[in-house]
């Protein structure tokens, strides 16, 4: 008999619901919000309203889209953590009230695990292969870097992770100093296109094991973008391609160093990357060239599968389903899970 998963995700500022049967997506929709771009970060308060006004409408589309009957939902996964907690809050709550008035399994989510758990998503077009174990994956947000070690869909250890603040964190802040709105990482990678790379160089922290560090970075370009400034008022809007270019090509080189030191010390060459950053262009080219020279059987997800999104989760939730890993009614969110 079919698996059918609804699935719903509200970690941050994405209300997204997908349907999920057999490991393949039936609908995938996402809600973003616009009202954060002006006050250069998510701001906790008005992301959980945003989710309340949007997951009811949202799940109602992605059923619809599906093509399938709410009778034929089998159990309904849900983002617990890690999160902004308001936002988490409304995405259990709604998943416990489903839940209870469909009298089918609640699956509680990893947030990480799933944006890892993306990779196994089946695309029935394309008939995509999915990563053997055991895998590696880089997972790079806006709140997390990490290198995982998958032994299989449910069994993951963390072999890196950052001792401060995270990737995406540093194209945001960094982003934020040159003028960019938020999110700044996609115009950072558009900008960076057109400048020279090696134009400036910044620093690269100098952390142990396969762990990450990018506080450094970022006090680094700040104080360099100062002391510009003070002798060239326009230094950045002259400099602005080439600044992008030199910083996304540190953040890069840092994650791909600590990555080919992964997969050096394991031994394993079944590599993938995650996350919302995993989208950056530069990060896609330089994991796809250390592929070809170290012989990995690379796994880089769609464009749509990057940013946070419930089909992931849905993905989770169908592996969990199969082993019956199901939770109760008792269930709280976790900000840090």
């Amino acid at each position: 008999m079919a698996v059918t998963i609804l699935a719903i995700e509200s970690s941050c500022d994405d209300t997204s619901a997908a349907v999920i049967r057999d490991g393949y997506v039936l609908s995938n929709l996402i809600a973003g919000q616009d009202v954060h771009k002006s006050y250069g970060g998510v701001v906790p308060e008005l992301a959980s309203r945003a989710h309340q006004a949007n997951i009811v409408p949202v799940t109602d589309q992605a059923i619809r889209k599906a093509g399938i009957k709410i009778s034929d939902i089998n159990a309904i996964a849900f983002t617990r953590g890690p999160g902004l907690l308001g936002s988490l809050l409304v995405g259990t709550s709604f998943a416990k009230g489903f839940a209870l008035s469909r009298n089918i399994p609640l699956i509680e989510i990893n947030h990480l695990q799933a944006h890892v758990l993306a990779h196994f998503i089946i695309d029935r077009e394309k008939k995509n292969a999915t990563p053997g174990f055991p895998f590696l994956c880089l997972l790079v947000s806006g709140g997390h870097t990490r290198i995982l070690l998958l032994r299989s869909h449910l069994e993951m250890e963390t072999l890196g992770n950052t001792i401060d603040d995270a990737a995406g964190e540093a194209f945001d802040k960094c982003g934020k100093l040159m003028g960019f709105q938020y999110p700044a990482g996609p115009a950072i990678d558009e900008l960076a296109a057109s400048g020279n790379k090696k134009a400036f160089s910044f620093s690269k922290p100098v952390v142990g094991g396969l762990d990450f560090s990018f506080s450094g970075l970022k006090t680094n370009f700040l104080y360099f973008l100062r002391d510009r400034i003070r002798d060239d008022p326009d230094f950045i809007m002259k400099n602005k391609a080439d600044l992008c270019a030199s910083l996304q090509y540190t953040i890069v080189t840092i994650l791909t160093d600590k990555l080919v030191k992964a997969s050096v010390e394991t031994g394993i060459r079944e590599i993938g990357i995650s996350g919302g950053v995993s989208a950056n262009s530069s990060l896609r080219d330089a994991v796809k060239s250390m592929a070809l020279k170290r012989d990995w059987n690379l796994f880089i997800p769609a464009l749509s599968l990057t940013t946070d999104n419930a089909a992931m989760i849905g993905i989770a939730g169908y592996y969990k389903y199969l082993r019956g890993e199901f939770t109760g009614q008792d269930i709280t969110p976790l900000a840090r899970y």
